[in-house]
């Protein structure tokens, strides 16, 4: 496979407001296709918005009146999958002869229950994959269910064998491994974690896999919020919710573009197969180095 261009497009999203955030990722997919890139990466719910210090109206046994009216904002907010935002994002991806890797809300279309996904479109203006995030973290489970993890797979294609998973799934090692026997090249990270302990965990896995890591997250502040949100973050919020720190590392744990922080702006950097295969020459996580007579690995997705 020949080298190509892959970015990172870490940007703010315009909060609880799909319309204008739409917007927003044509745009930034444009200038991706100016730079000739042939892989782009959005953060972890980009659409609507990452609600950093949010807590809906709740306290352990209690829901209040209000909150569930932020919540419904946020529903409204969300999109089907697929559905008319998908559509466009489809269309950006032809136009621009890209794939296109995306974290939104969901809302499934006969529950109404949100979950947290990753969309992938090809740069034939299909949307090819879903993959609903496995366990949301602590007070996130109040707005997003469970993915069922029979969504755990890596893309076949042209640029290389591409897949991932959201923000903390990352720390489950199994839904690693999963990824990892299925010979992932270009490992995927949408975020909302900005602290320097994200930037270990990303060089970790790109040494793990020995693949590509595209970790991608939103630039955030509290003036980003709408007026009322503000209000309801309180005076000692902090006023930076999230710093950004989106990077692009190497199968030896190299950064090669970022980390990104303190604004919105896209990083790029030349993804070149060989480098994985160099890589590989003393660790290879499910080749000679795996022990497959000590350990045994099965996963749902294999049992259909």
């Amino acid at each position: 496979m020949s080298p190509f261009v892959a970015s990172v497009v870490q940007s703010s999203p315009a909060f609880f407001d799909k319309e204008r955030t739409l917007e927003k990722i044509g745009d930034s997919i444009q200038a991706a296709a100016r730079n000739k890139s042939a892989l782009i990466l959005f953060p972890e719910v980009i659409i609507p918005g990452y609600p950093r210090g949010l807590i809906f109206g709740t306290t352990v046994g209690g829901r209040t009146p209000e909150g569930r009216e932020l919540f419904l904002r946020y529903w409204e907010n969300s999109i089907e999958v697929p559905g008319k935002e998908t559509a466009r994002i489809a269309e950006w991806a032809k136009d621009a002869k890209a794939y296109i890797a995306i974290g939104v809300t969901e809302k499934d279309k006969i529950s109404d229950t949100l979950y947290c996904s990753l969309l992938y479109f090809s740069p034939e203006g299909q949307l090819v994959h879903r993959h609903r995030k496995l366990k949301p973290t602590a007070a996130e489970r109040i707005l997003w269910g469970e993915g069922d993890g029979s969504d755990l797979n890596v893309l076949e294609t042209p640029l290389g064998k591409i897949g991932g998973l959201i923000c903390w799934e990352n720390y489950m090692p199994l839904a690693r491994v999963a990824l990892y026997q299925q010979g992932i090249e270009i490992y995927l990270a949408p975020t909302a974690d900005c602290r320097d302990s994200w930037q270990s965990t990303l060089t970790h896995i790109a040494c793990e896999a020995r693949a590509f890591v595209l970790g991608c997250n939103q630039y955030l502040t509290k003036d980003h919020y709408p007026s009322d949100l503000q209000a309801l973050l309180g005076a000692d919020h902090p006023s930076l919710p999230s710093s950004g720190g989106s990077v692009i590392i190497s199968p030896l744990g190299k950064v090669l573009a970022g980390p990104l922080f303190g604004k919105e702006g896209m990083i790029s950097a030349e993804i070149d197969s060989r480098e994985i295969i160099k890589a590989k020459m003393d660790f290879d996580v499910i080749g000679h180095y795996a022990r497959p007579d000590v350990f045994s690995f099965e996963w749902m997705n294999q049992k259909k």
